[in-house]
């Protein structure tokens, strides 16, 4: 008998920590992780199996799905917005044939097992691509459908996944005889910056808030990479964690589409500087826009209209601004260095 199992691709990353730790203490199916650099041993005691290898390896897949039953998969890995710009056909790799690997694997096992198996995608604001700093600031707030034109790899991959996700939940096989009787649940967030007190930023464009708050509580100067206009929306990282986990909890005859922004918290890059401050006085920071990364962060909307999540399944975040910083990032992020910096 093969066993149920919750797989987690990309697991050892940022949004891969906290699923895993809250799987884990909600003691459902057991939890396969998977990713190419190894596990911390608190994550690996909370983990059925841990498999170190790459969603590319088609093999691999196989084996497991010989082994368990995959009745969930957070597909996670990813290479992120910055280091995608500087490896394109290794990203399109990674973040399009990599879910078109998952894709498959889940609808494979939707038939086998006669359900639908639920797969969920975190994507990105990078998806969204607008024309210039003055439309961005006309605006305001973007839907799901609106201004879907990146300018990055990532956000062409991350627009293109989803698009795949629910081409193989809606219309896969569409010209057999005979089309398929189960499909797989494909349900999908577009994140925005995310900001960790746990893990270290790891290569996306939205990096600089954490980089900026983390140089900060090690008493060390930073050099923004954008403007201090620069606006983007933001999300503390036990919100993005929670999304994924109450959107795949949601009825399904209650989604209406496949795809769903979330919000929490829209900061500019000096309004950032100035929470950060409050925490960390000697905080020193000075704008240095790198014109690359700058581009990309015009291009993206200064904040989302999450009220499509909000109405189908009751997203609403815990962490605004104040609590974000407050109750989440500045204790734990002290904590974090606060022995360093007395040694």
């Amino acid at each position: 008998m093969r066993k149920p199992a919750i797989l987690i691709t990309g697991a050892s990353g940022e949004v891969g920590h906290g699923l895993i730790r809250e799987l884990s203490d909600r003691r459902q199916e057991e939890i396969i992780a998977l990713d190419l650099q190894l596990l911390e041993e608190d994550l690996l005691q909370r983990c059925s199996r841990f498999i170190q290898g790459d969603i590319l390896d088609s093999m691999l897949l196989g084996r497991l799905v010989g082994e368990y039953e995959i009745r969930v998969i957070y597909h996670l890995a990813s290479i992120l917005s910055t280091k995608a710009e500087h490896n394109p056909q290794g990203a399109h790799r990674v973040n399009v044939e990599g879910t078109l690997n998952l894709l498959q694997l889940a609808h494979d096992q939707s038939q086998w097992q006669g359900r639908s198996v639920r797969f969920l995608y975190p994507s990105s604001i990078a998806a969204y691509g607008l024309p210039d700093i003055e439309t961005k600031r006309r605006v305001g707030k973007v839907k799901e459908n609106e201004w879907c034109l990146p300018i990055t790899m990532y956000g062409c991959n991350k627009l293109y996944a989803e698009h795949l996700g629910r081409y193989y939940a809606e219309h896969y096989h569409q010209l057999r005889a005979q089309p398929d009787l189960v499909r797989l649940d494909f349900r999908c967030v577009r994140l925005p910056g995310l900001i960790s007190a746990v893990t270290l930023p790891t290569g996306g464009t939205s990096d600089y808030a954490p980089e900026m708050i983390h140089q900060a509580a090690q008493g060390k100067p930073y050099a923004c990479f954008v403007r201090a206009d620069a606006r983007l929306p933001f999300m503390a990282m036990p919100d993005a964690v929670k999304a994924l986990l109450v959107l795949a909890e949601a009825p399904p005859d209650r989604l209406t589409q496949h795809v769903y922004n979330v919000g929490s918290f829209s900061l500019s890059a000096e309004e950032l500087f100035e929470r950060t401050k409050r925490s960390c006085p000697s905080a020193e920071v000075t704008f240095e826009p790198d014109r690359g990364r700058q581009a990309v962060v015009d291009s993206w909307p200064a904040d989302v209209d999450d009220g499509l999540a909000r109405r189908d399944w009751g997203w609403r975040a815990d962490y605004d601004e104040a609590r974000a910083f407050e109750d989440y990032l500045v204790p734990a992020i002290t904590r974090r260095y606060r022995p360093a910096r007395s040694g």
